[in-house]
């Protein structure tokens, strides 16, 4: 069985563990969560109780989830490819350190817009959450940006991990128009030049059902019931 990654749509950041895998060489298939409905099933459950995705079913029916945790294992299995680094070395601190602000500081911005935007509020709440909001991912931008100092990307000499993640939460600014990307130069050269990467073209290709050309080692789509089946099989 190869590893199977349920990703979320629409917007998930499971992207950039898509993008990863495909980075990887590694042989993958993947799994479509629809939320809020699938996410939150019983079924779904049944692979991650805390009804997130990413999730990653590993060859031995092992289940990991949270992007770091499947970041760092698809880095650990292709470090040859110069995505990831070895635990314990400089490249490993500095991209653990960089996918860590991405996880907390950056990601976090986003989550009073998204709650705003998927819950019932009363008109005051959710002005008040999307105002808090758009301060936060405005202040993350300004942090970005420093941390980037005029690089090209944001850990070492090429695209890596914590590129590929940063890619698929970026895009949020888009869905929630909260800032003028090409304030932030360097941010924005990245994210433009990360769009040209055939991985990432394929990581839009899937989530919005286009044709998707892989360079990587995907198998084709499974459905969660199939996934399930195997989950069985290999427990």
């Amino acid at each position: 069985m190869s590893p199977i990654l349920f990703y979320g749509v629409p917007e998930g950041c499971s992207f950039g563990s898509i993008v990863a895998l495909e980075w990887s060489g590694l042989s993958y298939r993947l799994c479509r969560v629809e939320m809020p409905e699938m996410v939150s099933s019983d079924d779904y459950l049944r692979i991650n109780p805390v009804g997130e995705t990413p999730s990653l079913l590993l060859e031995d029916g092992r289940v990991i989830s949270e992007s770091m945790t499947i970041l760092q294992h698809i880095g650990a299995r292709a470090i040859s490819t110069g995505r990831g680094s070895a635990q314990g070395s400089e490249g490993f601190d500095r991209l653990n350190q960089m996918l860590a602000f991405l996880n907390t500081s950056f990601f976090k911005a986003f989550g009073p817009l998204w709650y705003a935007f998927e819950h019932p509020l009363e008109p005051q709440q959710k002005q008040a959450l999307a105002a808090y909001g758009i301060a936060a991912v405005e202040k993350a931008h300004h942090m970005l940006e420093r941390l980037l100092d005029g690089r090209e990307w944001l850990v070492g000499n090429g695209p890596s991990l914590a590129d590929a993640y940063f890619v698929g939460i970026a895009r949020w600014n888009d869905f929630h128009k909260v800032v003028d990307r090409q304030e932030f130069p360097s941010l924005h050269r990245l994210y433009e030049r990360m769009q040209q990467q055939p991985a990432v073209r394929f990581a839009h290709a899937i989530e919005h059902r286009q044709e998707a050309n892989s360079n990587g080692g995907f198998l084709g789509e499974i459905d969660l019931a199939e996934a399930l089946g195997l989950l069985k099989q290999a427990a």
